[in-house]
């Protein structure tokens, strides 16, 4: 991922109010380490069930705000993130709305998906097994994992502008 700035963090949320962004919370941008990354995503501080992603999108940042269910899932069923294809134990996958762009989200339109709750799906796929003769080259792997992480998120994006019917 290129790096962002906190101006271009700011500039690229498309489905939040201009007094929210003023208020947003950002992680510490200069401790990130951009090349083992997909999007950057994090947790709002002061209010526990609002998270941020923000990644490069055909050549520009685009940004959203998330918001977490309330409950979470039994500790004893497993659950998958939607975005990282990672199986984890249900309390670690959270249910995250997104209120759509434009006058569709003003109106209360959402979508949502199960996505890690801590948002760190670009570190769960750096997670490499021991090579095996079914995956003999780990290194390909995170390519693959990396490149499907970015198809499902683009995808989930298109959902969140595309105007309501």
């Amino acid at each position: 991922m290129q790096p962002l700035t906190a101006d271009e963090i700011r500039a690229s949320m498309v489905n939040v109010t201009a007094d929210d962004i003023a208020r947003m919370p950002l992680p510490g941008l200069h401790e990130t380490v951009w090349e083992e990354r997909e999007y950057l995503g994090w947790r709002d501080p002061t209010f526990a069930q609002r998270g941020y992603i923000v990644y490069w999108r055909e050549g520009k940042p685009f940004g959203m705000v998330l918001r977490s269910a309330s409950s979470t899932m039994s500790r004893g069923i497993s659950a998958m993130c939607s975005l990282c294809r990672t199986h984890q134990p249900g309390s670690q996958v959270s249910l995250f709305t997104v209120p759509k762009a434009g006058q569709a989200g003003r109106d209360g339109n959402t979508i949502g998906t199960y996505i890690c709750s801590d948002l760190a799906c670009s570190t769960i796929i750096r997670i490499i097994p021991a090579p095996s003769d079914m995956q003999p080259n780990p290194s390909g792997l995170v390519e693959t994992r990396s490149s499907g992480l970015l198809r499902r998120l683009d995808s989930f994006t298109s959902e969140l502008i595309k105007p309501a019917a």
